[in-house]
């Protein structure tokens, strides 16, 4: 077993009209034994950025604080919020700073720039992105979370719709991975608004 898969977990961002969708699993394991079913991947660091950490729990949580803090000096230093294509290619940066003894995470962005246009991006442990315009995923149910979102992802969703397919996309998924699922959490970034439901699965 991969050290990324250690803990297991998966994230999927989706895009859709002027909104876009951020999701994880909640549970956290250690290996094939379950320790928890409240742990979220996901995390907010301004009203419009969102970042997923599936990977090792340990460097997830050390990343997301050293985030926490780059994201905070920026403000202080700009005066304005860090766009999510600045949150992208600074978590590139601090992963390919760290690149011989990386963090074992995989990162999604996903949030709306200055226009209301959704961004979504992910990249590598080393910090190698990729950019797209429907959805992007990591974790150990990758290979079920692809076929389920090029099945049900459509150009132009409103957030409704777009709940749904991100939601119908995670439960299939956790159905044929045993190292992810317990329930997940959602959440929809409008520029009015940010809607978090979280969605009961299978508890096997």
């Amino acid at each position: 077993m991969s050290i990324l898969e250690y803990n297991g977990g998966c994230v999927l961002a989706m895009a859709g009209k002027g909104c876009v969708a951020i999701a994880s699993d909640l549970r956290l394991g250690s290996q094939a034994q379950t320790i928890a079913f409240d742990k979220s991947k996901v995390f907010k660091l301004n009203d419009q950025c969102f970042i997923g950490l599936p990977g090792l729990l340990s460097d997830s949580q050390t990343f997301v604080d050293k985030l926490k803090f780059r994201t905070a000096l920026y403000k202080l230093k700009e005066g304005r919020e860090m766009q999510p294509s600045v949150l992208s290619h600074v978590t590139a940066n601090m992963l390919y700073q760290k690149r011989f003894g990386p963090y074992f995470i995989e990162p999604v962005i996903a949030g709306l720039d200055e226009n209301g246009d959704p961004f979504i991006s992910a990249m590598d442990l080393i910090g190698a992105p990729v950019f797209a315009k429907d959805f992007v995923l990591a974790g150990t149910s990758s290979e079920s979370l692809y076929g389920m979102s090029e099945s049900l992802w459509r150009e132009g969703l409103e957030p409704e719709d777009l709940f749904e397919v991100i939601s119908q996309a995670l439960l299939s998924a956790f159905d044929r991975d045993a190292v992810s699922g317990w329930g997940a959490v959602v959440h929809i970034i409008t520029q009015d608004e940010i809607i978090t439901r979280k969605l009961k699965a299978r508890q096997d």
